[in-house]
């Protein structure tokens, strides 16, 4: 994986954090090469002092290949994003191979007054293939205390992936995590999404954390379902601006 200073732009969505890019650290993940392949282990520390932004994009989908000799790869990235930080943490499309057999772990840690948006997408397969295996982990931690220890994990040997209580045989799944303490002031808490967005839940996990989940066919629909969720929260941040 290398990493390319870029100019970002911040998600339409997030408007009301006036985030500038003239004003922002913008990063790119481009793949060296192809994976990561069994065997491999990446890791990323990120720092976000107080008052920068920045903003990490990954340009394409992670394709996790199996490697030649069965063994597991592994992903370890550690954030940790200082008071009146921001981070936008995009690292993009997950593909799991056929056999394939990956860990990730995401750790961030956010002090008070820090803001986080981020996004994760799986890909059980490439088209006519079975997924490999992956267990992966966000944990997301705010003033010392955690807010957000989600583990997951699916493919090839793990018990009951496929089942009504874990994917229901969907192919693809994904979720946005936001977190804002300013919206502890806002009076107005989203309750749900539209009509017309299936296997889609929005989630006020606290007043200041926001989780949009989904499951989908396929990555075109779940793209779409978690478009839509987070086009809710943007109508609702609008909302409470004009009211305020």
């Amino acid at each position: 994986m290398i990493l390319r200073p870029t100019r970002q732009q911040p998600p339409a969505a997030l408007r009301h954090w006036r985030l500038n890019p003239d004003h922002s650290a913008g990063v790119s993940l481009v793949a060296g090469a192809a994976g990561p392949l069994g065997g491999d282990h990446f890791r990323l520390d990120i720092e976000v002092r107080e008052g920068a932004v920045l903003i990490v994009r990954a340009v394409a989908a992670t394709l996790v290949l199996p490697g030649p000799h069965g063994l597991e790869s592994r992903s370890e990235i550690n954030i940790k994003v200082a008071s009146g930080g921001t981070l936008v943490w995009l690292p993009g499309r997950q593909i799991l191979a056929e056999r394939c057999r990956h860990e990730a772990h995401t750790r961030i840690d956010m002090d008070d007054g820090a803001r986080l948006f981020t996004r994760e997408e799986l890909v059980l397969g490439r088209h006519g293939e079975s997924p490999g295996a992956v267990r992966q982990r966000l944990r997301v931690s705010y003033d010392g205390v955690a807010i957000y220890d989600q583990e997951l994990a699916v493919g090839d040997g793990m018990t009951g992936w496929d089942s009504s209580a874990v994917t229901g045989g969907r192919r693809a799944l994904g979720s946005l995590l936001i977190v804002d303490a300013e919206t502890e002031e806002q009076t107005n808490v989203i309750q749900s999404l539209p009509d017309g967005i299936p296997d889609t839940a929005l989630m006020q996990l606290d007043a200041k954390t926001l989780l949009i989940s989904s499951l989908a066919e396929d990555s075109i629909m779940l793209t779409r379902q978690l478009d839509a969720g987070l086009a809710q929260y943007a109508r609702q941040r609008q909302a409470d601006h004009v009211q305020v």
